[in-house]
């Protein structure tokens, strides 16, 4: 299953501008922004970051503020903050052997930066490739990963997968099958998500009164995303 899959790789796999560089710093912006984001909205500022900040220790260097001013619009500002963290510590210290040290790093984002930076032999498995692994019944090897995340994404999708397009559904025990929804995020529209992003919106621009949303600045405060001084909430230094 696996030569298949790296044949049809070879004709629909996505040109992704983080897929040509081995750099671990360039990898781990594209890791940390996919998180949560979708790829067609990460491109284009991944691009822009990496010519803003081309590597760890100009990143390193930059203030908070500055970094948490760039991330709007990807949502879930804290990933700013333990990037811009992450980069000080290879900065100062460089890239530690488990990688999971790092500030933001869990073990899926470990092993993508081991696997697609160092060429370490392990398999970065997040929700898609996990889909897949779940419906073929078939263990894969990570110089399959790319092609696992492509084919999770575009073909085996969620609920209704493409089977007919699918390299791998004459032997996939699954094929043909749909599943119920997953459990999704409550709408973004008048949430306590929506409040906080207006905030710190608002706080990116000019300092705030602290009153001004205590629960939200609150929350805020606890990811490292403002600080209060003299009863007004601003971005870090």
């Amino acid at each position: 299953m696996e030569e298949l899959l790296l044949e049809w790789f070879t004709r629909h796999g996505r040109d992704l501008p983080w897929r040509r560089t081995r750099d671990p710093y360039a990898i781990l912006v594209s890791e940390v922004m996919l998180q949560q984001t979708q790829v067609s909205r990460v491109v284009s500022r991944y691009l822009d970051w990496l010519e803003r900040w081309p590597d760890v220790h100009s990143l390193a260097a930059t203030p908070t503020a500055d970094v948490i001013r760039a991330w709007q619009g990807l949502g879930y500002n804290r990933r700013a903050v333990s990037l811009h963290r992450a980069a000080q510590e290879v900065s100062a210290h460089g890239w530690p052997d488990d990688l999971t040290e790092l500030p933001g790093v869990g073990p899926y984002t470990a092993a993508a930066i081991g696997n697609f930076a160092f060429g370490r032999g392990v398999l970065p498995v997040d929700v898609n490739i996990a889909r897949v692994l779940d419906r073929t019944g078939t263990e894969f090897s990570p110089a399959a990963a790319q092609a696992l995340f492509d084919l999770g994404a575009t073909v085996c999708l969620a609920r209704v997968p493409r089977c007919r397009e699918c390299p791998l559904a004459a032997q996939c025990p699954s094929r043909g099958r749909t599943y119920e929804p997953q459990g999704k995020q409550g709408p973004f529209e008048g949430s306590f998500r929506q409040r906080r992003a207006a905030l710190l919106r608002l706080v990116a621009g000019n300092p705030q009164p602290a009153a001004a949303d205590p629960e939200a600045v609150a929350s805020l405060l606890a990811d490292g995303l403002v600080v209060i001084e003299d009863d007004r909430v601003r971005l870090p230094a």
